[in-house]
């Protein structure tokens, strides 16, 4: 097992919204590393259950709590998204049900939905963080 707390963020390839995503995890969760997977649009795929790529993302997150402990998951959604053009109300639902079908997973940890806005700040969608384990 790595040392260290590890959390799972599931987000775009954008690299503009990856740093403020981490530092965000990294200060509110007091986690060291953050490992991610990405694709582009990854919050549609996740709550369209395109069963191919969302098996693929699956089986990667789980590489991630297996090997590293991971005890939390995000999925992010982001402004001006080339990968998945829709509006924000869009992309909140969107990351609202890819947090179901995390759920459905039945990983063992914190699963927390992530905005970022066109300021590049992170909003949490959850109204409450949603855990498995509780």
């Amino acid at each position: 097992m790595a040392v260290g707390k590890f959390g799972t963020l599931i987000n775009c390839i954008d690299g503009r919204s990856l740093i403020p995503i981490v530092t965000w995890l990294k200060e509110k969760y007091n986690l060291d590393f953050i490992d991610t997977v990405t694709e582009p649009g990854v919050d549609k795929i996740i709550a369209q259950k395109d069963s191919e790529k969302t098996a693929q993302i699956k089986t990667k997150v789980l590489i991630s709590i297996r090997a590293h402990g991971s005890s939390l998951i995000a999925i992010a959604g982001h402004h001006d998204c080339a990968g998945n053009p829709v509006s924000k109300n869009e992309h909140i639902e969107q990351i609202k049900k890819s947090i179901d079908t995390i759920k459905s997973w039945n990983y063992q940890t914190k699963i927390v939905g992530i905005w970022v806005n066109e300021h590049w700040q992170v909003e949490n969608v959850n109204s409450s963080e949603i855990s498995l384990s509780d």
